[in-house]
């Protein structure tokens, strides 16, 4: 999924949608690593961002490569792609 791509879902207040990244195929030593032993990404791209809470605007934006911690948000697929919805507070950090 191309994030050029208008999605026909809008999160709402501090959520944001992020499209992980690919998981890790060969480790450092060049082995390659079987899809059972693959760990989950903890890196993504942000595809959409709600507009904040009342007094707390959302920081991150459409584009971002972020962070995130390991088992935040909810998988949810989208026009046939893997995407996660989680709370700003979820993020650890924009690369």
């Amino acid at each position: 999924m191309a994030t050029s791509k208008k999605l026909n879902i809008t999160p709402l207040h501090d959520r944001v949608i992020v499209k992980p990244a690919a998981a890790e195929e060969k480790s450092a030593g060049g082995i390659i690593i079987p899809d059972t032993a693959k760990e989950k990404p903890s890196r993504g791209i942000v595809i959409a961002a709600g507009p904040g809470k009342k007094d707390e605007p959302v920081t991150v934006k459409a584009g971002d490569t972020v962070l995130y911690s390991k088992y935040a948000g909810t998988e949810i697929q989208i026009e046939g792609a893997d995407l996660l919805i989680m709370r700003e507070s979820d993020i650890l950090a924009i690369v």
